[in-house]
Formats: C-alpha cells, structure tokens, sequence
C-alpha cells in the first residue's frame, strides 16, 4: 500500500485506552519520547492494539501548532 503521509515513525505500543468514544494510543519512538494518538474507539478494536504492538505513526498535517 501507497500511502501519502511522509512523516512515517516506528514505534511500540506501550498504553490503550478506551473512551467514551475516542481512545487513546501512547507509542514508543525510542529515546524517551512517546506518542499519544487519540482514535475512535472502533479504529482501536479493528487494528487489534495491544500494548507491546509494532506500529508506524504515521504523521499528515497541515498545521503543527507549539505553545509556551
């Protein structure tokens, strides 16, 4: 699968939880940084993730907002 997203990150499921009806992902990409990913309840179910799962993050976005 062709896929358009070019910011592509391995990493190890480390937490998932459910929601009301978003869940929520954390992703180890190594070197101490962690991804947290926000998903519906169903994507969760349907990818089958489970902490100790290799994923790719896969990062598209227009914006990228920082504040301080």
């Amino acid at each position: 699968m062709k896929i358009s997203a070019r910011n592509q990150i391995r990493g190890t499921v480390t937490a998932v939880t459910h929601g009301a009806v978003n869940g929520t992902v954390k992703v180890d990409i190594g070197g101490g940084n962690i991804i947290t990913s926000s998903i519906t309840n169903d994507a969760v179910d349907d990818l089958e993730l489970a902490i100790g799962d290799q994923v790719t993050v896969l990062i598209k976005s227009s914006d990228v907002l920082i504040g301080k």
